[in-house]
């Protein structure tokens, strides 16, 4: 054989070998690899459930949103008392919201635990409460008395309770923090006689207004509130609710001036701590507008005017002497009396 002809024979018999390993043949296309899978993002993290309540679904009132959960903290005294709202816009959420890294800390320390669900506006609407607001709000009054009226029963001191909640939850905590008190003495049901008064309030992310000017003189993207009056919007008009909400607000003073906690301060007010996550911008867009720390400002600011204590924590805040909410609540419910 010549030369040549050796050489193409030791080729073709490589070519035999290697084409069939690398998947090819000469009626067939290669063979594609597959696509690579783009990274899976990294999954959330799954909050534990909240232990067993001593008390579960106690109900203090007669709608089936109408009841709450409370955990006992072993003492041979009356213990003070949490008392938690969860927030979610007062339309979703339940009382295990957030309530998570309170609970464990708050019972370590010898404070008692109450959780509560609430009507929210939209089950408040349908009951016809007007404004809708009303609906969450007086709940969490009733709540609150309702514990109260308890307190022999479960070891409370009915004196120490504090308020928390974030979001809408931290509004209706402010919202019973700075209203004058709603007991009835002479009422013939015993838990309406009970007080509304707080020993302290702290909360997460408040909206501490609902009057719409002041949101938008504070932040000009405000875009939360108007539901809690019962404003829709008109979405043949492009009108937001928002807009709705800033264009009907002098028709609703009245319920302004009933319902927003910062309309509400009096010298004669517990002490507050404000929680937020992220440093203020006045008159500036925020990010968060709903939740922007230029609702904390202002509350303090209208605060110190009036002679109320009130603490602002935000990232780099001045002045900051807590720097969580379950310290501040530990520190002032278990202080001595003179608080």
């Amino acid at each position: 054989m010549k030369p040549q002809g050796i050489a193409r024979w030791v080729m073709a018999g490589a070519l035999a070998v290697l084409l069939p390993l690398s998947g090819w043949s000469a009626d067939a296309p290669p063979v594609k690899k597959p696509a690579a899978k783009p990274a899976a993002k990294p999954a959330k993290p799954v909050q534990p459930p909240l232990q067993k309540g001593t008390l579960e679904d106690v109900a203090y009132g007669k709608h089936p949103k109408q009841v709450l959960t409370f955990w006992k903290a072993e003492s041979s005294k009356p213990t003070p008392l949490l008392f938690f709202i969860h927030g979610g816009g007062w339309t979703h959420g339940d009382r295990s919201s957030g309530l998570g890294g309170l609970l464990p800390e708050m019972l370590k320390n010898g404070i008692s635990v109450v959780s509560i669900e609430y009507r929210f506006i939209s089950e408040a609407t349908a009951d016809k409460v007007v404004p809708p607001v009303r609906g969450p709000l007086s709940d969490a009054a009733r709540a609150l008395q309702f514990v109260r009226s308890k307190a022999q029963d479960w070891n409370i001191d009915k004196a120490r309770i504090g308020a928390s909640g974030g979001s809408a939850g931290a509004c209706s905590s402010l919202w019973l923090a700075f209203h004058p008190d709603l007991a009835e003495p002479k009422s013939a049901d015993p838990i309406a006689r009970e007080s509304t008064r707080l020993w302290c309030a702290a909360v997460s992310s408040p909206q501490t207004t609902l009057d719409p000017q002041q949101m938008k003189d504070w932040t000009p993207n405000s875009s939360y509130g108007g539901h809690a009056f019962g404003f829709t919007g008109d979405k043949e008009k492009k009108l937001s609710t928002f807009e709705a909400f800033l264009a009907g607000r002098e028709k609703i003073l009245p319920w302004i001036a009933e319902y927003s906690p910062y309309a509400l301060v009096t010298a004669d007010d517990p002490p507050v701590f404000l929680h937020f996550g992220a440093p203020p911008g006045l008159g500036q867009v925020q990010k968060d507008p709903t939740h922007t720390s230029n609702f904390g400002v202002k509350l303090q600011e209208h605060c110190k005017e009036i002679g109320v204590d009130c603490e602002l924590f935000y990232p780099g805040a001045p002045g900051v002497k807590h720097a969580s909410i379950a310290a501040y609540l530990v520190e002032k419910l278990k202080a001595p009396a003179s608080r």
